[in-house]
């Protein structure tokens, strides 16, 4: 069995663009037939020139290649160029080109991919949800009121999730690791409050922050949420300098989660040795697909460490990261995103049932890709997959950070 033929799909979420601008889906052909699909995550360039990127690494690396040989063709494309380094773009490429070889491999032997990687480990997985805005909020409202998101997580419950994210601390800025206002932390702190008023007992805190803060500004903003025993501090410095995370780590009595930005497990070996985080958060379809992190989450046991898969993209990274979820025995829990467009282009073939998600059993990665209705939705705007803002934190009037993404930017 050989790979034959690459294509490439961006396709765009309807706005609010829950997910993100766009999802770049990969579609693998054998020459046995066999059609294989993998998702890119969100890269450093724009989409455009992230299909070249994908082209190139299929051409040098994949085509005419046995899609057994993943570790093979992981060594040449880390190997790329006289490298061996993490790269990020790169691996980007190459993790959702790994991703379909998986789908390949599991449909050619009639198995669903996890019964490849060691078995099945867990029958259920755990879910957690990001706090969205209900129908009837106001959207630009909701991301300052501690109100509507305690409503939201209260909703999320009912529905069966355990979990809940929310990060009321923005902005995200292009410049370096900033001190929250003082309005940040208090805001902060009102929505953990809010949220679990509501909630009680029946569901975890998970607090986002997305890399923003200064070391001091991190473990300042930390100490604040304590009191309400978040399972959780997402990221609370930039990803760049795992040391300075480590120092949080010791000066904040909340776990410490990380690894939405990081690839393959050099990077995520560092924030275990460091003992920056003791909970990671590999993004499939950038990391280094799922061999890769099957290897990360062998090493994250070594360290009692956990596994919590990052989603901020398509259904085709989340069909990854459930397989993933499901062989390995250091689970902590999976994210979920549900819209109406999620689900209907992967065909409903996966769902969360009362705040769990039960691995498929169909071949491959137990997904049925609409691929007529990706390509309806094709990307045209000019903005990349997620953006930071240029202006600095605001001091004065105050901080939000908007989540989604407009259809044209």
């Amino acid at each position: 069995m050989k790979l034959t033929d690459l294509d490439i799909i961006v396709t765009a979420p309807p706005a609010p663009g829950w997910g993100g601008r766009y999802w770049i889906l990969v579609k693998l052909q054998t020459d046995t037939s066999i059609t294989g699909w993998g998702e890119c995550y969100a890269s450093s360039v724009g989409p455009d020139a992230m299909q070249a990127v994908i082209r190139d690494v299929f051409e040098r690396y994949f085509e005419g290649e046995n899609p057994e040989n993943i570790e093979r063709l992981f060594r040449r494309t880390y190997s790329s160029g006289f490298t061996q380094r993490s790269d990020l773009t790169v691996m980007g490429a190459f993790s959702g080109l790994e991703i379909a070889c998986w789908d390949i491999l599991g449909k050619d032997r009639d198995r669903p991919v996890y019964a490849l990687l060691g078995g099945l480990m867990n029958e259920r997985l755990r879910a957690y949800t990001y706090l969205y805005p209900l129908d009837h909020h106001n959207i630009s409202n909701f991301w300052t009121s501690p109100e509507m998101a305690a409503e939201s997580a209260l909703t999320m419950v009912e529905k069966g999730y355990t979990a809940v994210k929310f990060d009321p601390a923005g902005p995200y800025t292009m410049r370096g690791g900033h001190m929250p206002a003082m309005s940040d932390i208090s805001m902060s702190v009102a929505f953990c409050a809010a949220i679990r008023e509501t909630v009680g007992n029946k569901a975890d805190l998970l607090f986002g922050t997305h890399g923003q803060f200064t070391t001091a500004g991190a473990i300042r903003l930390g100490q604040a949420l304590e009191p309400y025993s978040p399972l959780w501090y997402e990221e609370p410095t930039p990803p760049d300098n795992i040391e300075d995370m480590a120092r949080v780590a010791k000066n904040v009595r909340i776990p410490v989660a990380t690894g939405e930005r990081l690839t393959t497990k050099s990077e995520f070996a560092t924030v275990l040795r460091t003992g920056a985080a003791e909970i990671l958060q590999p993004a499939l379809g950038r990391a280094g697909g799922i061999w890769e992190m099957k290897k990360v989450a062998a090493m994250a046991e070594c360290y009692n460490a956990q596994i919590a898969p990052h989603l901020y993209a398509g259904p085709v990274e989340w069909a990854a990261n459930i397989h993933l979820a499901a062989s390995i025995p250091n689970l902590l829990m999976i994210e979920t995103i549900e819209t109406k467009f999620h689900d209907a282009l992967i065909s409903s073939s996966i769902k969360v049932e009362n705040g769990f998600v039960i691995p498929p059993t169909a071949p491959g990665l137990g997904i049925e890709v609409n691929e007529t209705l990706a390509r309806k939705h094709k990307f045209d705007g000019a903005g990349l997959h997620l953006q930071m803002q240029d202006a600095p934190c605001d001091y004065v009037n105050g901080n939000a950070f908007a989540g989604g993404a407009p259809l044209k930017s």
